[in-house]
């Protein structure tokens, strides 16, 4: 059974109304992580496949924490590219119903190693409207949008319109001509910018850490390159311990992970 959120997420405050519940399965300390939102056709090109999957991975890496709506097609590949314990499932039904039953399982995985959540009663059923909730609530959580395929009439590019809405920067992978017209369209107009190395651009958000370093508020500080003083304010020996296990590097006074 789904349980309910009591404390205040300052990141849905960009939501037209915040909401009045919200439900969830799952580890809530994911809330807490950075976070960047996923979304895209459910009919993807094979290029968009490979690429979702890689951008979700490589974000993952870095600690980031992927959202996504649990749909077929780019939402199913950014959540499995990031791994279930490292994403966010967004139900726009109630949460004792795995909608789509094609994702049953995914679900199941990410409900015992990540977070689902919905805003929907046990029992609610999806509808036409009951999605378009669920895509504002994938946009406000994340950062960051990221449309990796999308058509010109569809629901990635409402979500693209909340996006703009909550003054969030939209990112998309770059198209031929003829394929993917919301993404192309978005870039015409100058509403997005391209993601074209990934690697480049997961760095924004710090560096790639191995398997062993825990990714913990100690890890995400130092991503931000802060000064030794300042680290050494917050977390006292675990700066020392954390050079000694070479997790960090000081060098002119800054903390960096190695």
């Amino acid at each position: 059974m789904s349980q309910r959120i009591t404390e205040h997420l300052p990141e849905l405050e960009a939501m037209k109304k915040y909401p009045d519940s919200l439900f969830f399965k799952g580890n809530l300390s994911l809330l807490l992580r950075p976070k960047v939102s996923i979304v895209g056709t459910r009919n993807p090109s094979v290029y968009t496949k490979n690429f979702t999957y890689t951008l979700a991975k490589t974000l993952a890496k870095r600690g980031i924490c992927v959202v996504s709506g649990a749909a077929m097609g780019v939402d199913t590949i950014a959540h499995k590219g990031a791994g279930e314990e490292n994403t966010i499932a967004v139900a726009a039904n109630g949460l004792d119903i795995h909608y789509p039953a094609i994702n049953r399982e995914l679900i199941q995985k990410i409900e015992s190693k990540g977070l689902v959540l919905s805003q929907f009663n046990d029992g609610f059923k999806a509808t036409a409207w009951s999605f378009v909730v669920r895509n504002e609530l994938v946009v406000a959580l994340g950062d960051i949008l990221i449309v990796t395929e999308a058509d010109l009439d569809s629901g990635s590019m409402r979500s693209v319109e909340y996006a703009l809405k909550m003054g969030k920067e939209i990112y998309v992978s770059p198209h031929r001509l003829d394929e993917s017209p919301g993404t192309n369209t978005l870039l015409a107009e100058g509403k997005a910018k391209p993601i074209y190395d990934i690697e480049a651009f997961a760095s924004r958000f710090g560096m790639k850490a191995s398997e062993e370093v825990p990714k913990d508020d100690f890890f995400y500080f130092c991503q931000t390159l802060p000064t030794f003083d300042a680290t050494l304010e917050r977390f006292g020996d675990k700066v020392y311990e954390a050079e000694l296990e070479g997790i960090i590097t000081i060098q002119n006074g800054i903390v960096m992970l190695e």
